[in-house]
């Protein structure tokens, strides 16, 4: 082992990368503190997740978020985690968050560059039955608008062999959704019919997807016409990573990053995955468009 001290290791963890990125930049180290801020809350809900049902965390808190969703427990505290390490970073200006109806302005004396819109913990009304749950976070530079890439050099594949969505709601499904899932259900070629895979917490189904490939889809219908989930802080934030990966992720009219936000909780429809999926279900689409 030579001089080589026992405890060293070349596991790379996620502050290592972010501090040793921030030194070779040779930046302010402005984002590094706001990265390893967010991750500290992370870690901290995560442990609060474990935790939980010793501590009688589970149970919804008696209240309904600004979005339509019953608070749990939960996400009251996550919320005040991400909001707390954020702003005691000294790095950013605005926050936005799903529990929040307005957005929130870092105090002057704190005050940094970044804008930041998370969704502190996704899934959680899945807690009780121990599903996938997470925190999905959008960082933005004031003024510019983008993302910034923390992650290098993921693909999704071209084509994969799984769907995802709320057949629930078929009810309500458009034209095009119900012909587009038809046919992964009784392919016209003959060839295998996808699977169907759903979670029910975008985070897991999100990461399924892009692990796997094929397609996820949550888009628009008669019972929500403007979609349900959120643009700044769980279509956007997904979408990237997607798009990052050689994927494509749409409203079904066009690119999600494209959307020009007009408020903070606006909504909109989301597919998103493999690039040969996404584009059979646009065609689908633009038949149907055609049709009428």
């Amino acid at each position: 082992m030579g001089d080589r001290s026992p405890f060293e290791t070349d596991m790379l963890t996620l502050t290592r990368y972010v501090m040793e990125k921030g030194r070779q930049a040779k930046g302010t180290g402005e984002l590094t503190q706001l990265l390893n801020s967010m991750l500290t809350a992370i870690k901290a809900i995560s442990s609060a997740v474990r935790k939980a049902g010793l501590a009688n965390l589970y149970g919804i808190a008696g209240s309904v978020n600004v979005t339509g969703d019953e608070v749990k427990k939960l996400d009251v505290l996550s919320n005040a985690l991400v909001i707390n390490m954020l702003q005691s970073s000294y790095s950013t200006c605005v926050l936005v968050s799903e529990e929040n109806k307005d957005a929130i302005i870092t105090a002057k004396e704190k005050r940094g560059k970044y804008v930041v819109c998370f969704d502190p913990l996704d899934g959680s009304s899945n807690i009780d039955c121990l599903a996938s749950i997470g925190t999905i976070f959008a960082i933005y530079r004031k003024a510019l608008g983008e993302f910034v890439l923390v992650e290098k050099d993921v693909k999704i594949k071209k084509k994969g062999k799984i769907y995802s969505l709320n057949e629930g709601y078929a009810k309500y499904f458009d034209a095009a959704t119900t012909e587009y899932v038809q046919k992964k259900k009784f392919p016209e070629d003959g060839s295998a019919p996808y699977g169907a895979r759903y979670v029910g917490s975008m985070v897991a189904d999100v990461h399924r997807t892009l692990v796997y490939g094929g397609i996820f889809l949550y888009p628009a219908n008669q019972k929500s016409p403007k979609g349900k989930l959120r643009l700044l802080y769980e279509c956007n934030p997904v979408a990237y990573i997607i798009e990052q990966a050689g994927g494509l992720a749409t409203t079904g009219t066009q690119p999600v990053l494209d959307v020009k936000p007009e408020t903070i909780h606006q909504r909109v429809p989301l597919i998103l995955g493999s690039p040969d999926d996404v584009q059979e279900y646009l065609t689908c689409v633009q038949k149907n468009q055609a049709g009428r």
